[in-house]
């Protein structure tokens, strides 16, 4: 019996042994990441990337990213896109468009590259030697200073073929050469702070004809400056206001990019519906008022009711503290004890309030009002545009639930989407759906109230109107401003500041548009999935901060549970009114 069982036994260890260390090398097959672990590794990839090619206007630069687009969209080529969920589908398709838009602003870069070469190409050079500096090469401190006279010729020639032949640029093509010039100078500081007081024939050589060109840079710039066409865009109207308009190649662009299936006139004519509705809303407030038709008067007796100096900041914790409540009494949101905790806040200086007329929020609220440097007309113009009634209108869009539980939760849920899938119609349009909405919930108690909400949402309209006909070349700055101030009501200070935000501050043609167009998208949102009683208003509320920033026609896909389609194109027409 002992010798019968021993080689069974033996075989069946043997057989139970290679079945292990098969399940353990199928085990260990590399599947490759995660479309969240391709994410975190896309967003790092390119930080090195940007990080060692940090000129950015350089060919190599160009190159380089380009070749990087080209490999991740390799990789995601090679996913199973059918296998995936719908949380992953949607990462799919935002890294996609991610992926193809940012290459596809690379292209035009190059496009612009090649038609402005004679004026920059000069200066190639410099991209060589800082390439050799990066990893700490010796110079060739003769050629490099050689080098270095040759440009600084080149350009002075430049300069003056510009004043001879007097040819004309747009601004985008202006602004693409500033940007080449400012990336020549990085390249000199980069390799002065290297070398500089470390290697005595780098300054024996260079140091001279680094300072020439540097003096050199600065000037051709200037003068390239002179060369805008005299178009009418091109020309301060007055304002002291001088943007880029996108032009409507760009504003196509990049709504598809965002997701907005709408032409720029149909935005335009959505913003006219929803001014109308405000109209019908203001004359019935101005007559609860006693001002029968004349909303301006109505208004006028709002703006009077300003808190004197130093007494702001105690009014926007009564009226955070107001919105709070409402918002809890209602059950409209969870809202966590920590965000509540943890918000604060500043004033903003004079100079910040040249741009930012109106107070700002997030995790700190940052509060516009006179400050004692401000001449007398400033100073009530500042006061009247943020009194009590205008101010509790929007209290919730900075602080909770708007931004500031916005950002609180960005940073605790599905944050792979935080940094690369944002969106402004997702960011601005979930604070100026709470104005929507809690309107519509009653919040504002009194024709005042009333007449401070109508007021925020007038400008939202006003938003989408004023900054699409300027960056479709239709309307100046100047122009922008009056329809401020004669349509919305605006002070005059406070529409400049506006109208400066923004065409010089930094934001994307579609920022400002982004504000009403998003907010009507959630509302549309609430109306399939709350009015409609498949989810409660906390439920939906929590639901959307948990998906993180995204376009939210991708949110829509992700709320019904519906898979995405491979070839997905936009497609939701939200607005219904």
């Amino acid at each position: 019996m002992k010798q019968y069982y021993v080689p069974l036994i033996l075989s069946i260890y043997i057989l139970l042994s290679c079945q292990t260390v098969a399940s353990a090398q199928e085990s260990t097959i590399d599947h490759g990441p995660s479309m969240v672990e391709l994410i975190q590794h896309f967003r790092e990839d390119r930080g090195a990337l940007h990080r060692y090619y940090h000129i950015e206007a350089s060919p190599v630069h160009r190159k380089r990213l380009i070749r990087f687009y080209e490999n991740y969209r390799e990789r995601l080529e090679e996913i199973h896109y059918a296998e995936l969920s719908v949380s992953d589908q949607v990462d799919f398709q935002l890294l996609m468009r991610e992926i193809t838009d940012k290459d596809s602003q690379l292209k035009e870069e190059m496009g612009l590259y090649a038609q402005l070469r004679s004026w920059i190409q000069a200066g190639d050079p410099l991209y060589r030697y800082e390439t050799l500096r990066r990893r700490g090469h010796e110079l060739n401190r003769e050629a490099f200073a050689s080098d270095l006279y040759q440009i600084s010729q080149a350009y002075q020639d430049h300069m003056q073929q510009l004043k001879k032949e007097k040819p004309t640029f747009t601004k985008q093509e202006i602004n693409y050469v500033s940007q080449v010039l400012k990336g020549h100078q990085e390249v000199l500081k980069s390799l002065n702070q290297f070398y500089q007081g470390y290697d005595p024939d780098y300054d024996w050589w260079v140091k001279e004809p680094a300072q020439r060109l540097k003096s050199v840079i600065e000037n051709y710039d200037k003068v390239f400056r002179t060369r805008l066409d005299s178009s009418r865009m091109n020309v301060d109207d007055g304002s002291g206001i001088t943007g880029v308009p996108a032009g409507r190649t760009e504003i196509i662009r990049q709504l598809e990019r965002d997701m907005i299936p709408y032409s720029p006139e149909e935005l335009i004519e959505i913003a006219q519906k929803e001014f109308a509705w405000c109209d019908q809303e203001l004359l019935k407030v101005s007559q609860e008022m006693g001002f029968g038709t004349d909303w301006k008067a109505a208004q006028e007796k709002v703006k009077q009711s300003y808190v004197p100096p130093g007494e702001q900041p105690a009014l926007m914790l009564r009226l955070y503290q107001e919105s709070v409540d409402f918002i809890k009494d209602h059950d409209l949101i969870s809202i966590p004890p920590l965000a509540e905790e943890t918000w604060r806040m500043n004033m903003l200086s004079a100079r910040r309030q040249l741009i930012s007329p109106f107070f700002l929020g997030g995790e700190s609220l940052l509060i516009s009002y006179p400050t004692q440097e401000m001449d007398h007309d400033q100073k009530m113009m500042s006061m009247r545009g943020n009194n009590p009634h205008f101010a509790r209108a929007v209290v919730h869009h900075e602080i909770i639930p708007g931004h500031h539980l916005q950002q609180f939760m960005n940073r605790r849920y599905k944050i792979h989407r935080r940094y690369l899938f944002g969106t402004p119609f997702w960011t601005e349009g979930w604070s100026l759906y709470w104005e929507l909405l809690l309107y519509e919930k009653g919040f504002a108690k009194t024709p005042e109230d009333k007449l401070g909400m109508l007021f925020w949402r007038m400008h939202r309209c006003a938003r989408i109107i004023f900054s699409l006909k300027y960056h479709l070349e239709e309307w100046t700055p100047q122009e922008c401003i009056d329809f401020l101030v004669d349509r919305v009501g605006h002070e005059r200070a406070n529409a400049e500041a506006e109208v400066r935000r923004s065409f010089t501050g930094g934001y994307p043609p579609l920022y400002q548009l982004a504000y009403m167009t998003g907010g009507l998208q959630f509302y549309q949102l609430k109306r399939e999935l709350v009015d409609s009683g498949k989810m409660s208003y906390r439920e939906f509320h929590d639901a959307v901060l948990r998906e993180n920033a995204i376009p939210l026609e991708m949110l829509r896909y992700i709320l019904f549970g519906k898979f995405v389609p491979e070839e997905f194109t936009t497609t939701w027409r939200f607005y219904n009114k």
